[in-house]
């Protein structure tokens, strides 16, 4: 806290805020909050100071969408996901931000790439309520997939707090409709971010120093998980589409241009 000047604490309010927002209307729109954190504070520590942000965020979106989340769904990519925050803890203690940030947003971009790509030939076909279910997971390739993503999503989220943008790809080409989409982000990352304090903690990324921050900053993230609430209902299915890539888009240029 004593480090940060009165410019930063404003710019870290302002990404708490999209932080609140990015919970309850686009997912993947926290990776700007991401870069800033990571601009303001020192890179590696800033990862410990999201964290409960996150949470904060996590909790709310839950508390609203918690009726729409696809449980089959998550409890084929938890698994994966495991195992990639294990993987993301043991790169951590080795590996420098640089190549971190560069390998993930490469990585961000490759996959949007390929989001878009998939999804042209449907374009505008299928209007459909926003509770639709989506596309069985257990066709062929569907578990393969799951796993990719998941393993890539709790690489991505233990190391950098960068696994909004992932899921958020996988949910799109799975053929979520926007309710079902948040609802289960919502509980994906509840329970994801939890399980990953311990870890956190273990790397020395969240002490008092960080909590403190937290302390003063939550307020915003609820903030804005008030304001995304109301955002939400106004956002259509295709603009909810678009909304998500561009945002995973630019969270993987910031992580290499930020590097």
């Amino acid at each position: 806290m004593d480090t940060v000047t009165s410019w930063g604490l404003a710019a870290l309010a302002l990404a708490a805020v999209l932080v609140g927002f990015s919970k309850t209307a686009v997912s993947g729109a926290n990776t700007v909050s991401l870069a800033v954190f990571a601009a303001v504070l020192p890179a590696r520590e800033s990862t410990g100071v999201l964290l409960p942000l996150l949470i904060a965020g996590d909790v709310f979106a839950v508390a609203v969408y918690r009726r729409h989340a696809h449980w089959p769904t998550l409890l084929r990519l938890l698994p994966a996901v495991a195992a990639g925050v294990v993987a993301g803890t043991l790169f951590m203690v080795w590996a420098g931000d640089t190549a971190i940030r560069t390998s993930i947003g490469a990585i961000l971009l490759l996959m949007a790439a390929i989001t878009v790509w998939q999804r042209r030939p449907a374009a505008g076909a299928r209007p459909a309520s926003p509770d639709e279910p989506p596309a069985s997971p257990d066709r062929p390739g569907g578990r393969l997939k799951a796993g990719f993503y998941g393993m890539l999503g709790g690489f991505t989220t233990m190391v950098a707090n960068a696994g909004g943008p992932v899921l958020s790809l996988y949910l799109l080409s799975a053929g979520f409709r926007k309710l079902g989409f948040l609802g289960t982000a919502a509980w994906f990352f509840l329970i994801v971010n939890t399980a990953k304090v311990p870890f956190s903690v273990g790397l020395g990324l969240i002490d008092a120093q960080s909590l403190l921050l937290d302390a003063v900053l939550v307020p915003l993230v609820l903030a804005g998980a008030l304001l995304g609430r109301a955002c939400a209902d106004r956002i259509d299915q295709v603009l909810f589409d678009r909304l998500v890539i561009g945002a995973t888009v630019l969270g993987g240029l910031q992580l290499l241009l930020f590097a």
